[in-house]
């Protein structure tokens, strides 16, 4: 596999390196070792499937909160995505940024998100599927959000939204979240 850093710290594209032969190909799409080599969060606790019916449909921004770590390995299985890592984490030196990474069934691409950050994704087709192997079971007390459009993230999403839940559409504003604070 290779691995691309990305402008948000500890998050890393994963490409396979297929291996082709007259059935097609093999590739390895996870090897703890190589994360573990690569300082990357190996484990995997659970593994979750995001269907998606419609093109547009939007997921997100979410992360667990300290202590509930989970990272995760997102990659498209049926369709395609834009995901984006939000690095929402204080005390990290790419605080504030972000990156988009088009992960599709055809480029059998992968984005890992260490935990902390945050993560939405849109799908760019009807009938996505996104498949996420998790380091940490969800806990419903560690949950966190984040506006979509919120201005401070600066995120262009590549469609109109056509479907996001009430939830995702509603999560506070990172202005909101500091005064609530002061």
């Amino acid at each position: 596999m290779r691995y691309t850093p990305t402008e948000v710290d500890g998050v890393m594209i994963v490409d396979i390196e297929p291996h082709h032969d007259a059935r097609g190909f093999f590739a390895r799409s996870f090897c703890a070792d190589d994360f573990e080599s690569h300082g990357l969060d190996e484990a995997v606790a659970q593994t979750n499937i995001s269907y998606n019916r419609v093109r547009g449909t939007l997921r997100g921004l979410h992360r667990q909160i300290p202590p509930y770590r989970e990272a995760k390995l997102v990659r498209c299985t049926r369709g395609a995505i834009v995901d984006v890592a939000v690095d929402v984490r204080p005390e990290s030196p790419t605080h504030g940024r972000h990156v988009k990474v088009e992960l599709t069934a055809e480029n059998h691409r992968a984005l890992f998100l260490p935990p902390y950050v945050a993560h939405g994704f849109q799908t760019l087709v009807d009938d996505t599927e996104v498949v996420y192997q998790v380091s940490g079971p969800y806990a419903p007390a560690g949950e966190q959000g984040f506006r979509y459009d919120d201005e401070d993230f600066g995120i262009t999403w590549p469609l109109p939204v056509a479907v996001i839940s009430d939830k995702d559409a509603n999560w506070p504003l990172v202005a909101e979240l500091r005064s609530a604070a002061r």
